[in-house]
C-alpha cells in the first residue's frame, strides 16, 4: 500500500504566515524512491515487512485499495490514516440514536370522552383527519353523537435516522416477545432434569448412556469429510455431483437419444437408461432418491402437518427427536386399534380359521403364473403382469368362430373377422365364407322389383317341376342298372362330356345376365337430369316449409329429430339447395 501525503492550500498559507516565506516546492520522487515504495508495499501484502500504523496505533491492511486508503486533499492528514473512512464524530451527534424507534398503535391510556375540535369527524381521534381515517364510515360521525370515540395514535418523534438507523432490522422491537420462548425453553429443561433424575434412581448405569450420547451429538460436521466437499479449517469448498475418474458418466451408459433424459445442467438422469437389461448397475437416480430413509421421511413430515392442524406443536426439522418418537406412540396405537376391531369382528361373526389357510398356490401344488428360472436354479424372470379384465365375459368364442362379434364392419352392419358373416348366432365357414360374401354383387332396385315379381320358390307350379324331374329321374335310374357292364364306361364318358357341356352353357348365361344388369344400370343412369332436378328442389321446398314451421313453435312443444337418417347427398340435393339457399346479404333478396 503506498501512502501520499498532499499538503492543502490552507496548511501552506499557514506555513507561510508563520515562517514568513513560502516553504519550497515538495521535492517530485525519484525512480529510486518509485522503485522502493513498491517494494516496501510488496513486501507488507507478503507479510515480511510490519504493517503500516495509522495515527491512533492501529494496522492498516496493506490489502486495501489505494483509492480507499489515500485520504482526499482537503482532509488534511501527513500520514496513513483511514479516519477518513470511518463514522465522522461531528455528523454522528446529529442523528437520532438507535435505540429510539417509532411507536406503533394507539394510546389507550388516554381515551376522550367528548369530541374534540378538529378532531376526525368520523372517529373523533385528534391525529388524523376524515378523509386519513381507516374505521368503518359511520352513519352519524363522532361529531354529533359524541360516543365511541377512538384514541388517539401515537405521536411520533421527528427522527434523524442515519444510514445503518434507517436499516435497522429490529427497530422497534420488543424483547419482551422473546420471554415466551425463554420461558418455554426453561420448562423443557426442567422437565429432562426432572427425568434424568429418575433414570438416576432407577438405573444409575443409563445416565452415562445418555452422557455420552450428547456428547456424540455435539460433534460438528467439520470433523467428518462428506463426499463432495473440501473440509479445511481456513476454507470449505462444495462441489455439487462430484464423481471419481473411474466412474462412467451417466450420458455414456445408453446413447440412444429416445432413451432415459440426461440433463446436462445438472448432470441428472432420473430414469433408468437400460430399463431391460438385468444386472445394470445404475438404474436412475429417482430409484435412489426413493430408496433408504427418504419415505419415512416423507410419512413423518406428513404425520407432523396433520398433527399440526390438529393442535398439536411438532415439526419436523426444530424438534426431530419429539415428532419421531410421537410418531411411534401413534402407530403402535393404530395397530393396537386395528387388531382390537379385528379380534372383536371374528368374535361376533367368526371365521378365523379362514385367515390361517395358506395360499391358493399351495393348495394345489400349481398356478398358471409363468416363471423361468436359469440353469443354476435362480429365478430369470418374474411373474408377467395379469391383464387387467372387466367383469364381463371377454374372448368367448362359439360356433366355431376365432374372433369375436364385432371384429368386423362393412356396410353398417357389424360381424365376424373370421368368415366376414352378418349374422350374430351363425357357423364359421372360414374363407370360404368371405368368397361368397364378397362375391356376390349388391342387387339393384331393378333386380330387387324383378325379384319381388317373380313366382315364390315353393310356388304350386315349381312343385309339380320338380315332381316330374323326380319321376325322369328315377326311371332313367332303373333303365342304367337294367343296362349291361361293357357299355357302363361308355354312358360315363358321355355323362362326363355332358357336364361340361353343361358348365359352359351356364357361363354363357350368366356373362348374358350380367350384360343385361349393365345395360339397365346405364338406361337408370341416363334418365334426365331435370326430373331428378325437379324432385330435388320439391323435396328442398317442403324441407324449408317444415324448418319454418317448427322455428314458429314453442320449444317445449317442438319434436325431437334423434331418429334423423344421415345420408350423404347426391349432386341434385346439393344444387337444390343451392338454388332455394337464402342470401340475407343480398339487397334484392327481399324483391324475389
Amino acid at each position: 500500500m503506498t501512502t501520499t501525503t498532499r499538503a492543502s492550500v490552507s496548511q501552506l498559507l499557514r506555513n507561510k504566515d508563520e515562517t514568513g516565506e513560502e516553504d519550497e516546492e515538495p521535492k517530485k520522487k525519484s525512480r529510486e524512491d518509485w522503485r522502493k515504495a513498491k517494494e516496501l508495499e510488496e513486501a507488507r501484502k507478503a507479510g515480511t515487512a510490519p504493517a503500516a500504523v495509522d495515527e491512533t496505533g492501529k494496522d492498516i491492511n496493506p490489502h486495501i485499495p489505494q483509492y480507499i486508503s489515500s485520504a482526499p486533499w482537503y482532509y488534511g492528514t501527513a500520514g496513513p490514516t483511514l479516519k477518513h473512512q470511518r463514522p465522522q464524530e461531528d455528523r454522528e451527534a446529529g442523528f437520532t440514536r438507535l435505540d429510539t424507534f417509532y411507536k406503533k398503535g394507539v394510546d389507550a391510556t388516554k381515551v376522550a370522552t367528548k369530541y374534540r375540535k378538529g378532531a376526525c369527524e368520523n372517529c373523533g381521534a385528534m391525529t388524523h383527519a376524515k378523509k386519513d381515517c381507516l374505521e368503518r364510515p359511520r352513519k352519524i360521525g363522532a361529531k354529533f353523537t359524541n360516543q365511541a370515540i377512538s384514541a388517539d395514535e401515537f405521536a411520533q418523534p421527528d427522527l434523524n435516522l442515519s444510514y445503518d438507523g434507517k436499516r435497522d432490522r429490529w427497530n422497534g422491537y420488543d424483547p419482551a416477545a422473546h420471554r415466551a420462548i425463554i420461558d418455554e425453553f426453561q420448562k423443557v429443561e426442567e422437565a429432562k432434569r426432572e427425568l434424568r433424575a429418575k433414570r438416576l434412581e432407577q438405573d444409575p448405569d443409563a445416565v452415562d448412556e445418555d452422557d455420552n450420547a450428547e456428547e456424540d451429538e455435539d460433534k460438528y460436521v467439520d470433523e467428518v469429510d462428506m463426499p463432495g466437499t473440501k473440509v479445511d479449517s481456513k476454507q470449505r469448498i462444495t462441489v455439487r455431483n462430484l464423481r471419481i475418474r473411474e466412474d462412467t458418466a451417466k450420458y455414456l451408459r445408453n446413447l440412444d437419444p429416445n432413451s432415459a433424459y440426461y440433463d446436462p445442467k445438472t448432470r441428472s438422469m432420473r430414469d433408468n437408461p437400460n430399463p431391460s437389461a438385468a444386472d445394470s448397475d445404475y438404474a436412475g437416480e429417482n430409484f435412489v432418491r426413493f430408496s433408504g430413509d427418504t419415505v419415512s421421511h416423507a410419512q413423518a413430515q406428513l404425520f407432523a402437518w396433520e398433527a399440526h392442524n390438529r393442535g398439536l406443536d411438532l415439526h419436523l426439522l426444530a424438534e426431530p427427536t419429539k415428532l419421531q418418537r410421537t410418531h411411534e406412540v401413534y402407530r403402535e396405537k393404530k395397530d393396537l386399534f386395528k387388531t382390537k376391531v379385528k379380534q372383536e369382528v371374528l368374535q361376533k361373526y367368526g371365521g378365523e380359521e379362514h385367515l390361517h389357510a395358506p395360499p391358493k398356490e399351495l393348495l394345489l401344488a400349481q398356478t398358471e403364473v409363468f416363471t423361468r428360472y436359469n440353469r443354476d436354479g435362480t429365478l430369470a424372470a418374474g411373474q408377467e403382469k395379469k391383464i387387467a379384465r372387466s367383469k364381463y365375459s371377454e374372448d368367448v368364442l362359439i360356433n366355431n368362430h376365432t374372433s369375436v362379434w364385432g371384429s368386423h364392419w362393412r356396410g353398417g352392419a357389424w360381424g365376424y373377422k373370421c368368415c366376414h358373416s352378418h349374422i350374430k348366432m351363425s357357423y364359421c365357414v372360414g374363407e370360404a365364407g368371405k368368397s361368397v360374401v364378397l362375391d356376390v354383387p349388391e342387387p339393384s332396385s331393378s333386380q330387387q322389383a324383378s325379384t319381388s315379381t317373380a313366382p315364390d320358390k315353393d310356388s304350386p307350379e315349381k312343385k309339380k317341376k320338380d315332381k316330374k324331374t323326380a319321376e325322369t329321374s328315377s326311371s332313367s335310374s332303373s333303365s342304367s342298372s337294367s343296362s349291361s357292364s361293357d357299355s357302363s364306361s361308355e354312358d360315363d364318358h358321355r355323362t362326363k362330356t355332358e357336364r361340361s357341356s353343361k358348365k359352359k352353357k351356364n357361363k354363357k348365361k350368366l356373362k348374358k345376365k350380367a350384360k343385361k344388369e349393365k345395360r339397365k344400370a346405364k338406361k337408370e343412369k341416363m334418365l334426365s337430369e331435370e326430373e331428378k332436378l325437379k324432385k330435388a328442389l320439391e323435396a328442398e321446398e317442403r324441407s324449408q316449409e317444415r324448418a319454418d314451421h317448427l322455428l314458429g313453435m314453442d320449444e317445449r312443444k317442438r319434436p325431437y329429430n334423434s331418429m334423423y337418417d344421415v345420408k350423404e347427398p347426391s349432386q341434385e340435393e346439393l344444387e337444390a339447395y343451392m338454388m332455394k339457399r337464402r342470401r340475407e346479404e343480398d339487397p334484392m333478396s327481399q324483391f324475389m
